[in-house]
């Protein structure tokens, strides 16, 4: 029991001298890890660090003091050819675009074909109608008497629905040209027939005289004259 005594009153003096060297030997130790760390800290910065005090994440980082001093010149080559490349490409796609819509926009052959027609006038006799076909649409010619043109001539244009001179309506008196559809709602009309000597229209009962004015029924208009010209004395071209 003495013996135990003893070591324990031991120990309680020893105790302090301890704690102190430990304590030294933490604050060593702590020296030596801070100076460590300082050694091996890099001296590179990181272009995507921001500062403490300007936090400003979407600020596009400076990369210009690792810019090679010919990266410039190069660079500016590069985007001229790309810029002059999709230029030529653009514009030979454009060429090709443009030229397949003015194809598919120009008429085809039996459309040119059906554009203009030629009539032999010597085979019309004085007197007669002859009916043709152009652009798909009926077209009267009549070969007019002297007492027809009178006749068409006489009438006072005032009284008309149309109001038209038949000189308006005619290049030769003797030739009247007149697209053959009603106005009123695209029916054929008869010749030589009606109150006044001209055309009948069956449908809905217009009337027009011998110079394709309308003067009865409900047509509004008179009859159409096309587009024609006389190739010569005896030939008629419409269109």
């Amino acid at each position: 029991m003495a013996s135990l005594t003893h070591s324990s009153r031991a120990l309680l003096r020893a105790a302090p001298r301890t704690v102190g060297s430990v304590r030294a030997l933490s604050t060593t130790t702590q020296k030596n890890a801070s100076g460590e760390s300082g050694l091996n800290a890099p001296s590179f910065e990181s272009p995507f660090k921001a500062s403490a005090s300007k936090a400003n994440t979407s600020k596009i980082p400076d990369f210009s003091k690792y810019r090679s001093k010919n990266a410039k010149s190069s660079n500016l080559l590069f985007q001229y050819f790309m810029v002059g490349s999709m230029g030529a490409i653009t514009a030979a796609g454009a060429k090709s675009t443009v030229q397949d819509f003015l194809v598919n926009m120009s008429a085809s052959a039996d459309v040119l074909a059906m554009a203009k027609v030629e009539v032999d006038l010597a085979a019309i006799p004085e007197g007669k109608n002859v009916l043709i076909k152009w652009r798909g649409k009926p077209v009267f010619i009549r070969h007019r008497t002297a007492d027809e043109i009178k006749e068409a001539e006489d009438i006072k244009i005032e009284s008309l629905r149309d109001p038209q001179r038949d000189a308006d309506r005619v290049k030769k008196p003797e030739w009247l040209v007149m697209v053959g559809v009603c106005t009123h709602l695209g029916c054929v009309p008869i010749g030589e027939a009606g109150d006044f000597g001209g055309w009948f229209c069956p449908c809905h009962g217009s009337h027009y005289d011998i110079s394709g004015r309308i003067r009865k029924g409900p047509a509004p208009l008179n009859l159409e004259i096309p587009e024609y010209d006389f190739a010569d004395e005896t030939n008629l071209v419409i269109g």
